[in-house]
């Protein structure tokens, strides 16, 4: 996937979860504050789940996509 459709891939994934208005707000706090995803995902992701719980929501998540067609 090439820069311009991650980008254009990625805002509409944005604006369909958080709307227009929030999706801009987060534009703009990531802009705006130091932000470290790697550091984030590491402590935040998935806090407090086991390594089965994760699993069986990855697993679940995978179904429903192939279920979709996606």
């Amino acid at each position: 996937m090439n820069d311009t459709v991650l980008m254009n891939t990625g805002m509409q994934a944005l604006i369909a979860r958080l709307g227009n208005v929030d999706a801009e707000k987060f534009i703009s706090l990531v802009l705006r504050e130091p932000f470290d995803y790697t550091r984030w995902r590491r402590g935040n992701l998935f806090a407090g789940q086991t390594v089965e719980e994760i699993s069986s929501e990855a697993m679940k998540l995978h179904a429903a996509q192939r279920a979709s067609g996606g």
